[in-house]
């Protein structure tokens, strides 16, 4: 089947998932929060498929949420209970697409190179195992554009970082190099460019297919019991919390100057 967001590929059962896109840098709009469901939905449902292997187009994994295709599902200032409430929905379904990932029963990898900011991070986090070449680039960078991370981050890294690491990338929204993440436990490994941290995403997952599958899914299952209820609270909250707080004069601010591109000037209102 061909997807709008991403291509698959699978060989030695092993899947391929790359984000191609369509907004610049591999932007997550509308095709992406609707496919990546469908696309992992169907890759665990495979019995021929026992890894994926995630990774990015051209120069970078990904830019994060295209605000440009996306920024019309948020709520405005004088949104109602009916606006806020539909875009409470939209934003479970938007979280739901990121939860196909980490509930998927076959193991996940990622290959990260270039860029992967915000809705970038969100989808790494889901994964089972992360690798980044040297030129990768990361950035919780929500705060920065008055905005709570809702749809991952702040769910699944505090069960991959240190608590102190995790809030100076959150509440900072600073870009962080490979070295540093490799450093605070986000990636296991650095490699020197992208075809070589592709090539040991692979090869890992090349080692994931060649066990049982059936064991392959118990091991992840009795991991992954500890996380669930922590993740889905956490998701539950910060969504309830967006719906009622995101729409704000500085969330207007911030994506002006964006586009602007100039430095935002926050007022707290």
């Amino acid at each position: 089947m061909a997807y709008e967001s991403v291509t698959v590929d699978i060989a030695d059962h092993v899947a391929r998932v790359t984000l191609i896109g369509p907004g610049k840098g591999n932007a997550m709009g509308p095709a992406f929060w609707a496919e990546l469901p469908q696309v992992f939905g169907a890759l665990d449902a495979d019995p021929d498929v026992r890894a994926i292997v995630l990774t990015g187009s051209g120069k970078n994994f990904s830019y994060g949420l295209d605000l440009a295709a996306m920024g019309a599902t948020m709520p405005g200032l004088d949104a109602g209970a009916k606006d806020r409430l539909g875009f409470h929905q939209k934003l479970t379904t938007m979280q739901g697409a990121i939860n196909a990932v980490a509930d998927c029963r076959t193991p996940t990898i990622a290959s990260v190179h270039g860029w992967c900011i915000g809705g970038g991070v969100d989808l790494i986090s889901a994964v089972d195992i992360r690798y980044a070449s040297a030129d990768a680039k990361f950035s919780v960078r929500e705060v920065k554009l008055a905005i709570v991370a809702d749809v991952g981050s702040l769910a699944r890294l505090p069960l991959i970082l240190s608590d102190g690491h995790l809030r100076e990338l959150a509440l900072t929204g600073k870009d962080i190099d490979a070295a540093r993440a490799e450093k605070i436990n986000l990636v296991n490994d650095v490699y020197p460019d992208a075809e070589a941290a592709l090539a040991a995403a692979h090869a890992t997952a090349a080692e994931i297919a060649a066990n049982p599958p059936l064991t392959v899914h118990g091991v992840k299952d009795v991991l992954d019991q500890q996380r669930i209820g922590r993740v889905s609270e956490s998701l539950r909250y910060v969504a309830a919390w967006n719906s009622a707080f995101l729409p704000s004069k500085d969330l207007g601010e911030a994506v002006t100057a964006m586009f602007q591109k100039r430095p935002p000037q926050f007022t707290g209102e």
